[in-house]
């Protein structure tokens, strides 16, 4: 059974609403997911709440980025990866950093996802999808 929101094919990315940096990934994969295959929330909405609750993952503290393709889960890095696989080219190509190592990679991910704020800002409350990607963004119905 999949989590509550998500279909059995979606391709799920949960992201900080309020992180300046992650903001800005979700409307790079906004302007770059041509195809429209990813469902964006945030992890603040209520359906983020409910998604991460469901995979064990913390609801009151957000240190990673949250990938779900079908029944497969990733964070940090490999979230990353996945997902930059997943979009058109060139974007592909950047998977390549799958071959450093995932311990490597990960605590290169932590350093800039723990100083985030720090260093690219955040927002007082999430931002809202425009009316014209509102449709990108998964919405109450369960």
């Amino acid at each position: 059974m999949p989590a509550p929101y998500i279909h059995e094919n979606d391709k799920v990315v949960l992201f900080d609403g309020v992180c300046k940096l992650c903001s800005a990934w979700a409307r790079f994969l906004i302007k770059f997911d041509r195809n429209r295959i990813f469902k964006l929330a945030t992890v603040q909405s209520r359906e983020g709440q409910a998604i991460l609750e469901y995979y064990g993952l913390p609801t009151d503290t957000f240190e990673t980025m949250v990938y779900i393709s079908g029944e497969l889960l990733y964070t940090r890095s490999t979230a990353l990866l996945e997902i930059l696989r997943a979009l058109p080219f060139p974007w592909p190509m950047l998977s390549v950093f799958v071959l450093v190592p995932r311990k490597l990679r990960d605590w290169m991910y932590d350093q800039i996802a723990l100083n985030r704020y720090h260093f690219f800002g955040k927002y007082d409350h999430c931002l809202l999808p425009d009316p014209d990607n509102e449709s990108r963004f998964i919405h109450g119905e369960e």
